[in-house]
Order: C-alpha cells, then sequence, then structure tokens
C-alpha cells in the first residue's frame, strides 16, 4: 500500500517578504488508499437506496453569512526572523564565531517579514480574537474591518497552548459576531468558513462538520489543548484566526488549521471550538493570561488491546495512567486505573474531550467527575487547580518586561553550534532586568532555569512560572554564550 506525507499546515497563514507564501508544517503518515470498491457479480441485482418518503429541504446559508461576515476582519502583521545565513561574510557572527575576532564581530539584522491572517471582532469597542500563530512574535499588527478601514492593533494577550490570541483596536462602532456553543454541533451540520484566503477579504465557504474532539498533534505548546472540530469547508492560507459559524450566524470555532498534500485545501480543516475559545479570551481580557486548571492526571485513550490488557469492559472515556501528587485529582480521590466519562454531566469519550471540558474552567472551580472503576460508576467532586498547584490568580507577563529583544537562532545556526535550540540577544534596555544582571547584546541565551528556550515562547513560559510559583524564588539563571566565546550564567533578580 503506497503512502504519502500528509503535510498539517498551521492555521494556514500567509508569510511573505515579497510574494511568496510560507506555511509551518508537520508531517504524518497518510494513507490515499483508503477506499475500498465493492465487487458484483454479473447476475446480481443491485438495488439502490432512495429517499422517496423523505423531503430533504435546501439549507439557506445567505442569513448566516449576511450576519457574520461584516464581523470577520483582515489581519496583516510585521516581524523580524533572524538571516538565515551560516558563514556568508565577513560581517556574519557565526562565521568570526568560529574563525576569531570575537570581539569586533557585527551581528546580522533580521529581516522584516509579512504575514496575513483572520480575526473575528467579539465586542464593539474593539476586541478581537485571532490564531496565537498569526500574531506571533509580530512587531507591528494591523487590521483591515470589511468595511475596509484600517486600524493598528495592540495584543491584549496569546494562549499558545490553545493557539488563541486576543488584539485589540482603538474604536467604538463594530459588529460583533454572536457567541454560539460548539457542544451543541452534530456531525453532519452544515457550517460556514469566513476568512481572508490569499489576501481574498471576506471569503465565504461552506461545508460539514466532518468530526469532533480532533487531536492531531500540531501544537508545540508544553500543556497544549487540541480538540478541533473539523470540517471540509474550504479553509487556506490566510483564513487563520477566522470564524467558523452554524446556519444561525453563531461562531462555533476559530478556523486554525488544515490538512493537505499541496499546501491548499483538500478537504480537511480544523477550527478551536468556542467551548475552548470563550474561556481562554475571557481568562486574556481580564487578567492578560489564562487561568489555567487542570487535574493533575496522565491520560490516553482507551482500545481494544488497553481495555483487555486492563480488563476495562467499555471503550469510551479517558484512561487514567498516573496521577501527580498535590494535585486536583489526588485529592478528590481519582486513581490510577480509573477511566473518567463524564465532566459536569457532559459524557467524554476521548482525552481530547476530557480536556476540552476541563479548559473551560478555572482554578478553585469544583466539577463533578464520573469514573469507571473496576467496572463500576463513582461521581467525585474536584476542586480545580493550577499548573502551579494552587487557586491562585496567575499573574500575565511580557518578555518586553525583562528589557530584551532576542530572535531564534537559524536552522543554519543551531547546525553549526551543534544545538537544537538558542535566543539571540538582539538588543538590551540599559534599564532592563537583563541589562542589570550584566547580559549584552550578541549573547546566545541557551537555558533559562535549567530548560533549554528556542522560542520567546519558551522564555514566557519560564518567566511565568518563576513569577507566579510560591515555591520557587523569583529569579532566572540564564546560560549561555557570550561574545568572547566562552559559557557563562547570569542570574536575573525579577523582585
Amino acid at each position: 500500500m503506497s503512502r504519502k506525507n500528509l503535510i498539517l499546515i498551521v492555521g494556514a497563514i500567509v508569510l511573505s517578504s515579497v510574494t511568496s507564501i510560507a506555511t509551518v508544517t508537520v508531517y504524518r503518515n497518510f494513507d490515499k488508499n483508503n477506499s475500498k470498491e465493492i465487487a458484483t457479480e454479473a447476475n446480481t441485482p443491485v438495488k439502490f437506496a432512495s429517499m422517496s418518503n423523505t423531503q430533504i429541504g435546501q439549507t439557506d446559508l445567505t442569513i448566516a453569512a449576511e450576519r457574520t461576515v461584516h464581523s470577520v476582519v483582515h489581519v496583516k502583521v510585521k516581524h523580524k526572523v533572524q538571516n538565515q545565513g551560516g558563514f556568508g561574510g565577513f560581517n556574519d557572527p557565526f562565521f568570526e564565531f568560529f574563525f576569531g575576532q570575537p570581539n569586533q564581530r557585527e551581528y546580522s539584522q533580521p529581516e522584516s517579514v509579512t504575514g496575513a491572517g483572520s480575526g473575528v471582532i467579539i465586542s464593539t469597542d474593539g476586541y478581537i480574537v485571532t490564531n496565537n500563530h498569526v500574531i506571533d512574535k509580530a512587531t507591528e499588527i494591523e487590521v483591515t474591518l470589511n468595511d475596509k478601514r484600517t486600524f493598528k492593533a495592540k495584543i491584549v494577550g496569546t494562549d499558545p497552548s490553545t493557539d488563541i490570541a486576543l488584539i485589540k483596536i482603538e474604536t467604538t462602532d463594530l459588529q460583533p459576531i454572536v457567541l454560539g456553543n460548539s457542544d451543541n454541533l452534530k456531525v453532519g451540520e452544515w457550517v460556514l468558513a469566513i476568512g481572508n484566503p490569499f489576501n481574498l477579504t471576506s471569503t465565504v465557504t461552506a461545508g460539514i462538520v466532518s468530526a469532533k474532539a480532533r487531536n492531531i498533534s500540531i501544537l508545540n505548546a508544553e500543556r497544549k489543548i487540541e480538540s478541533f472540530i473539523q470540517t471540509d469547508a474550504a479553509i487556506n492560507p490566510g483564513n487563520s484566526g477566522g470564524a467558523l459559524v452554524n446556519t444561525a450566524g453563531e461562531l462555533v470555532g476559530i478556523n486554525t488549521a488544515i490538512a493537505t498534500h499541496t499546501g491548499s485545501y483538500s478537504g480537511y480543516g480544523f477550527a478551536v471550538p468556542t467551548t475552548i475559545v470563550s474561556k481562554v479570551v475571557t481568562d486574556l481580557k481580564e487578567f492578560g493570561t489564562v487561568q489555567r486548571a487542570i487535574l493533575g492526571v496522565r491520560i490516553s485513550n482507551i482500545d481494544d488491546k488497553l481495555a483487555r490488557e486492563k480488563d476495562i469492559q467499555i471503550l469510551d472515556g479517558a484512561y487514567v495512567g498516573g496521577v501527580e501528587e498535590n494535585s486536583s485529582a489526588k485529592e478528590a480521590g481519582i486513581k490510577v486505573g480509573d477511566v473518567i466519562t463524564a465532566v459536569n454531566g457532559v459524557k467524554v469519550k476521548s482525552v481530547a474531550e476530557l480536556q476540552e471540558q476541563v479548559a473551560a474552567y478555572r482554578p478553585g472551580n469544583e466539577i463533578s467527575v464520573v469514573v469507571n472503576r473496576k467496572n463500576k460508576e463513582q461521581t467525585l467532586k474536584v476542586k480545580l487547580k493550577n499548573t502551579n498547584g494552587n487557586t491562585n490568580i496567575v499573574k500575565g507577563v511580557s518578555v518586553a518586561d525583562l528589557g530584551v529583544e532576542l530572535v531564534p537562532l537559524s536552522t543554519q545556526m543551531k547546525r553549526q553550534l551543534n544545538y537544537n535550540g538558542g535566543l539571540l540577544v538582539q538588543d538590551v534596555k540599559k534599564s532592563g532586568l537583563f541589562a542589570k544582571a550584566g547580559i549584552e547584546k550578541g549573547f546566545i541565551v541557551l537555558k533559562i532555569n535549567n530548560k533549554t528556550v528556542s522560542s520567546t515562547d519558551d522564555l514566557s513560559s519560564i518567566y511565568s512560572e518563576a513569577i507566579n510559583n510560591e515555591d520557587t524564588d523569583k529569579v532566572l539563571f540564564v546560560t549561555g554564550i557570550a561574545r568572547d566565546n566562552t559559557i557563562k550564567h547570569y542570574v536575573v533578580n525579577l523582585k
């Protein structure tokens, strides 16, 4: 059986320095011969199913389109990427790094590139939801409305774990979309995808809900939450952050990814459901960061092999393979071997569905969890905690507060260093925390608090943990390569 690589395009964002389109991809094996032919004998009569007694009315999608098209915007971003050059010239930092003159080397300036995606207006006063990967590392954000008015936007908050971000423009006369409940969506239901594919403003495509609670392992966040709505509505590069709406014109998802062999639409689109989006956006608006509740369990889907091995008589639910100490699950009495089958009355058939339900709550909320233990059901009350093991409000942090501008090392730079990660200090503010610690422009950050850093998201996560965890010192231990080619260690005091 022949196989091809399936490309999962993260949100189909258009990136270009001139006119080119770039996409972030991961690869999955895909069986192109997954269809089966049904053979019949020559003399065997074949009957075709008919709907003689049932009438199916034509679905009118025009009302939904009219209600929502003015609530979807075009998002243009500018951001910097490190030049991919290696030993390209005597001003190249790594040429001098390996071949001398370290004190005279000048670091090349990062290139400015532009990108485009979509966004959805959720309030009259300028709040817009989009994908995190659309505005990630943006130095400028420009929003164009359906009526062609253009505004500068600022980032309110981001959540890499769900690929959702909240931005804001300064105006008060916008038409917000109506928020729907994605839990009520049914497979086979009509939906519309609205966005700006290939910079074609206000494009509307139609399809059905193909599946729910899809985990396609496409996000890179440490505690990623994937429970996508799958649709065959056409989604293409530039649709990232656009709206997925039902026939009533209600928002049910934020378009995020496509699966394709070609880089364009092939019948597989994925959207973050509003059960996740609404909670994330509310938190970002109120706190600047997500107040994420977790159970504190290691879970897996149940297949026939696991069911036989563990003597489980059900195949729906999330199998508990481990329980963390000091976790919500531990205190509530959830045990290894339990199968979680419902949260607050909502049935969960998989890990993705469980993640989606828990993601709708905050630390401190009490939820009802149904577990199947030794093939008998029990209902447990669980008081949720955050990732720090408490119910305290997590403070939002910004890398900008550190007074440093960082860019990821290029692929060639990492290859030359033989190191899978790293951030280059492009600039340091004199009054910033990095400068006070003695870190200078040109320093290459390899690890922070003994964790490898490859992006500013990594730094932001470590920074947030240091600020919000009561059991840790309010410092960042930074290890890297100085301009004199030596390994150096710095302590950044956050107090």
